[in-house]
């Protein structure tokens, strides 16, 4: 991956420029089984990547069919993108290896196990064409009544999860698909689902140094590709934002101490965390001055035009300063990993 800092350009940019750079940040859901005049109105704006659902997937051969149109429609380099965690987080299943959650995988006590299973991950998705996987979540599961995590995660340890992840991060990447640390910096110990309301944290920064940050540290360490922020309001970190559009958590903390550089990107900005309080397009805009990179829009819907119209008007210069780092780093990961 590119290291930081990236170096920007000086002059200012153009509006075709900034609306260049503006839509290659943006990671876009898409309808059907086959290209569609949505999925070809998507890749016209020039998104920089393709989230796929079950929606999207019939067979291995269809989407594999898929894939290959939308890449010869957009003519460039396009990241394709999917959640295949294993356990109820498995967007393709038929033709695919069926995965255990990841619990059961930490309760074996063995991370080649973990390397081996990211790498028979990696090996079935690029075989289709999939270059990014949203995986392995690093969440600590600390919390019995949490409502999304569970046996997503690979323990109730912090030891055992960052051990794990890794080792599952790095069997995925053996096999040139990227992979992606999730929730930063954790989403473990919410009682509440971000998917239907803003979660919050009143732990200690001792306590999220302890906890919920040491897998993260590792991931950031063992130079992996990407790492997904989480919805989640820590009120220790940042009292006013949650992490997703936090200048603490995402520059202060995940940059700058914990060192990581490789590619930031929002969770979807269609959950109701973000739509209810702050709306996609506003919150696309904060999480970019905050530090991240790139911006999950999920639902086939004209959320994507509003964020991408409102990334494309860069408001200060600090905002075209990101806006341009943010650009390199995206083609930096498409270089990498996309074909």
């Amino acid at each position: 991956m590119t290291a930081d800092p990236l170096a920007v350009h000086k002059e200012p940019t153009s509006s075709s420029e900034a609306a260049r750079r503006a839509a290659s940040l943006i990671v876009a859901g898409i309808e059907g089984t086959e290209l569609t005049d949505q999925a070809r109105e998507v890749l016209d704006l020039g998104v920089g990547g393709i989230i796929l659902f079950s929606r999207n997937y019939r067979s291995r051969d269809q989407v594999g069919e898929l894939i290959g149109a939308l890449r010869s429609y957009a003519g460039r380099k396009l990241v394709v993108s999917v959640d295949h965690e294993g356990g109820v987080v498995q967007r393709f299943r038929e033709g695919f290896t069926r995965i255990e959650p990841m619990r059961a995988i930490g309760e074996r006590g063995d991370a080649r196990l973990a390397f081996e299973l990211g790498q028979t991950m990696g090996r079935e998705l690029r075989a289709v064409g999939i270059d990014w996987n949203f995986a392995p979540v690093l969440d600590v599961d600390t919390n019995p009544e949490n409502p999304i995590i569970g046996d997503r995660s690979f323990s109730r340890e912090p030891s055992v999860v960052g051990e794990f992840g890794v080792a599952l991060a790095e069997g995925l990447e053996s096999e040139g698909v990227a992979s992606c640390g999730k929730h930063f910096p954790g989403h473990g110990d919410t009682s509440q689902d971000s998917h239907l309301e803003l979660p919050e944290l009143p732990h200690s920064f001792e306590r999220l140094r302890a906890v919920e940050l040491p897998p993260f540290q590792r991931y950031a360490e063992a130079g992996l590709a990407s790492i997904m922020t989480a919805h989640v309001l820590f009120r220790a970190l940042d009292p006013e934002v949650p992490a997703t559009m936090s200048r603490a958590a995402l520059t202060s903390l995940l940059r700058e101490e914990l060192g990581f550089q490789g590619l930031i990107v929002s969770d979807d900005l269609e959950m109701k965390a973000i739509r209810d309080h702050y709306g996609a397009a506003e919150a696309a805009e904060r999480s970019l001055l905050a530090g991240a990179d790139a911006f999950l829009c999920c639902a086939p819907n004209g959320t994507i035009f509003k964020v991408y119209e409102r990334l494309k008007a860069p408001s200060s210069e600090e905002f075209e300063r990101r806006l341009s780092e943010s650009s390199l780093r995206m083609a930096a990961f498409q270089a990498h990993w996309a074909p």
